[in-house]
């Protein structure tokens, strides 16, 4: 090899394979925010599905980022799909990781978001997927790359790269400079984000999917389709008064994830970390009866359930979904007797 490429050559394979390690002159912990119309000029608004650059005046392309350098690195990126959630960057932060929330074209769930026929069992997942990848997997939008997930979080991070070198934010850039590395990324969503999450990690392989309070899609058979992702990198967190558990929709689209190979449904109010190594968890905490805040309460907000001091109830919940090794996992366990698996009858 000639000796003026070889530095290249060798900075490429180090920059594949490293630890991530910071280099701070004053470590400290970065809440970074951009607008995606800003750091790319080729993205687009989608009023057709509500999907803007403004509402009432102010900005919706935001896009957010946090880490903490004070913090030694797992040299994992938690790609967030819904509304910012500070709580929860702040407790990733703590454990090590870089997170991220990206503007993508998620406004035809409001839409299209309501089930079709049972007979189309391919629809909401076909949508999901193109949000997710800007490639045409269905017919009912047209989301070009640029408004995709995949492409707002690689502009977001080489921007992140740019402006922020100290969170070293590159690490999660391939080599070559042209995506995303996608087996540093944890996947993770709320709600229908964790529907988004859960489709997306089917059809690329990522480090670990996170599912709170999800999945949905309770007439689609996506759940069930050949994965990119092993099974077990999928973990979810439900609460049993939220009507997605309740009607069954979220243990549905936990046994067909295949998740019951990874130990039983754990109720982390009555066990302890690491939940015998389960990926399906669950809580009864009180939310005074109130099935919408237990839908928010799995996330850390105002409607998470509290200790008798106020204090957030599962912190080592969620310490053990975002970090967990993925390696570590329970016995097989039958199928849930109980859980309706056909929701089309």
């Amino acid at each position: 090899m000639h000796r003026l490429l070889l530095p290249l050559f060798l900075s490429t394979l180090v920059h594949a394979d490293e630890a991530l390690t910071f280099s701070d002159p004053t470590p400290q912990r970065y809440l970074l925010k951009a607008r995606a119309s800003v750091i790319d000029s080729r993205v687009k608004e989608h009023p057709e599905i509500e999907f803007v650059f403004e509402k009432k005046g102010k900005p919706a392309d935001e896009e957010n980022a946090a880490v903490d350098t004070r913090v030694a690195p797992q040299g994992k990126l938690v790609i967030w799909l819904m509304g910012h959630n500070g709580n929860l960057f702040e407790r990733l932060n703590s454990y090590g990781l870089h997170a991220i929330q990206v503007h993508y074209a998620n406004g035809w769930f409001g839409k299209f978001g309501k089930e079709p026929t049972p007979a189309d069992v391919n629809y909401i997942g076909d949508i999901r997927l193109e949000a997710a990848t800007g490639e045409d997997f269905s017919p009912t939008v047209s989301i070009p790359k640029p408004d995709c997930m995949m492409e707002r979080a690689f502009q977001l991070l080489k921007h992140l790269a740019k402006e922020n070198p100290q969170g070293r934010w590159d690490h999660f850039i391939s080599a070559d400079g042209k995506g995303i590395r996608w087996d540093r990324v944890i996947i993770s969503g709320a709600s229908h984000g964790s529907t988004t999450a859960a489709r997306f990690a089917k059809h690329q392989k990522v480090g670990r999917v996170v599912m709170l309070c999800g999945p949905r899609d309770n007439y689609q058979t996506w759940q069930g389709l050949p994965s990119a992702t092993p099974a077990n990198r999928f973990f979810g967190f439900s609460h049993v008064l939220d009507g997605g558990w309740s009607a069954d929709h979220y243990c549905r689209s936990w046994q067909l994830l295949g998740l019951a190979e990874f130990g039983p449904i754990v109720n982390v109010d009555q066990n302890k970390p690491p939940y015998g190594n389960s990926r399906r968890l669950i809580t009864d905490g009180d939310v005074k009866g109130d099935d919408k805040r237990a839908h928010s309460s799995v996330t850390p907000s105002s409607a998470s359930v509290k200790t008798a001091d106020g204090k957030f109830a599962h912190e080592e919940v969620w310490r053990y979904l975002y970090t967990h090794p993925v390696e570590a996992v329970g016995k097989p366990v039958p199928p849930d007797a109980d859980c309706e698996m056909d929701q089309r009858k």
